[in-house]
């Protein structure tokens, strides 16, 4: 059987501006789950292409070749994933969709599929696809051995990528109420060190030459990192710069920091989210802000390229608190900022708090992107809120950061930044007329508004996908 997956992109994500923001922010690389069940298909004897839309645009005469084609949905990408569906099925394809989206809200996605998986796929996307499994709804079982999970198949994406993106565990050690992560992957599982080891061997045999560790927290087991650390010295498997996620108490154990920088362990996204103590408890964040002020000064001294993303829009947060947290940033030379608006995705704590209380104002999920405001706020209006994001980039990456960024890292990073700092002053002003509807539905949003519940309807297709 002749298989196809796509990995869709909002009209947002896949605009030319924001494409071409993406690549001077990071090079290309794609989500792996998509290309662990093509490699589980193709092992079976079926035929296998992965699309990934956000770098490029579909090729939809030669996806339409396939006999089934399997959609990959974030909330954000709900609805292009729903539009590419019917469009799909009312030419005579199967559909399946799966994912996190699916995964939390499955009868909203089987309004557009033959079939819906919800969880993790790995156990039974061969029974499914080959018609063992015929309920509409089917629960996957989460995998409990990691080692016995194939390697992504990049060979199998259609879409050119620059760096691998790898897990090597699953689930997370905390319980943050806005994290979506631990409701997909529970409970938390690992894979052995010398099965990360062997991945790692892999992905440069492939000609990879940077890898993204996807964990949700990389340094959650510290003796386990590092004989992981320790094995790639051992043979030589190191690379020059990896990207993990991990939190800000990793800068207690210098032997560790120090087995990541030898290793190329060396650009760490935290979750800093907060300069106020309430916040971050009320999200249960499980660290005060002394451990953020002095670990992510630490980090920073010991030569990590620290991504600090700090949460926008948290009840107990002030338009000041927000202020003194990007400033804080900037005064310990952070290497980049992510500055996520709060997202009530569904399923969450966070998502069932808000709306109990009435604080929801759009089910458009193509608006649940950590860009757009979605909810009334605390102490500011929404559109406030809205206009903080940009406000939070443009301070951060300035024009005036770009002498310290050379000093601090080199010459091709300056001119990094210079792009950045350009790329999001245009993306903010583009944004304010993309956006124009979006940004006056936040400036007279009292209450919840129904009209803007639009989940993406077919009489939209021929325009948004060009045929």
């Amino acid at each position: 059987m002749k298989i196809a997956f796509v990995v869709p992109a909002s009209e947002l994500h896949k605009s030319p501006l924001y494409r071409f923001g993406h690549t001077v922010y990071e090079p290309a690389n794609s989500i792996p789950g998509p290309l662990i069940l093509g490699r589980i298909l193709a092992d079976a004897g079926h035929s296998v292409d992965v699309y990934e839309e956000l770098y490029r645009n579909l090729p939809l005469n030669k996806i339409l070749r396939a006999d089934l084609i399997g959609i990959s949905t974030m909330t954000s990408t709900a609805p292009r994933a729903y539009q590419l569906a019917d469009y799909f099925r009312e030419r005579g394809k199967k559909v399946i969709l799966g994912g996190f989206h699916a995964s939390v809200m499955p009868e909203e996605a089987a309004l557009h599929a033959d079939q819906v998986i919800v969880g993790e796929a790995e156990g039974v996307i061969a029974d499914v696809v080959e018609g063992r499994y015929t309920d509409r709804i089917i629960y996957g079982k989460p995998v409990t051995d990691l080692d016995v999970v194939p390697f992504p198949d990049y060979s199998l994406l259609r879409t050119p990528v620059k760096i691998a993106n790898f897990m090597t565990s699953r689930g997370c050690t905390h319980n943050c109420s806005f994290c979506s992560t631990t409701r997909m992957f529970h409970p938390r599982r690992i894979m052995s060190p010398h099965r990360v080891v062997e991945a790692i061997r892999w992905y440069r045999s492939q000609g990879f030459t940077r890898v993204n560790i996807q964990d949700d927290n990389f340094t959650a087991d510290r003796e386990r990192v590092k004989k992981i650390l320790n094995l790639l010295i051992d043979n030589g498997l190191a690379f020059r710069e990896t990207f993990f996620f991990g939190r800000i108490d990793v800068a207690d154990d210098v032997e560790l920091v120090e087995l990541l920088m030898r290793t190329g362990f060396r650009i760490i996204l935290v979750g800093m989210e907060s300069m106020n103590e309430t916040a971050l408890a009320s999200v249960n964040k499980q660290q005060s802000v002394n451990d953020v002020m002095k670990n992510a000064a630490r980090l920073t001294a010991m030569g990590m390229k620290l991504s600090a993303s700090v949460i926008l829009g948290l009840d107990h947060d002030t338009k000041e608190s927000i202020a003194e947290m990007i400033d804080f940033c900037r005064s310990i030379g952070a290497y980049s900022l992510q500055p996520p608006v709060l997202t009530p995705y569904p399923g969450t704590p966070l998502y069932d708090m808000l709306h109990e209380n009435g604080r929801i104002i759009t089910r458009d999920w193509q608006h649940y992107d950590m860009m757009h405001t979605v909810f009334r706020p605390v102490g500011m209006s929404p559109a406030e809120l809205q206009n903080l994001f940009g406000w939070a980039l443009k301070r951060f990456y300035s024009f005036g950061s770009v002498p310290r960024v050379v000093r601090q890292w080199g010459i091709k990073e300056g001119l990094k930044r210079v792009g950045l700092a350009l790329s999001v002053r245009v993306a903010v002003g583009a944004a304010a007329v993309f956006d124009r509807k979006y940004h006056a539905f936040l400036r007279n949003s009292t209450e919840p508004n129904q009209e803007m519940n639009d989940f993406g309807g077919k009489g939209e297709m021929n325009a948004v996908v060009g045929v």
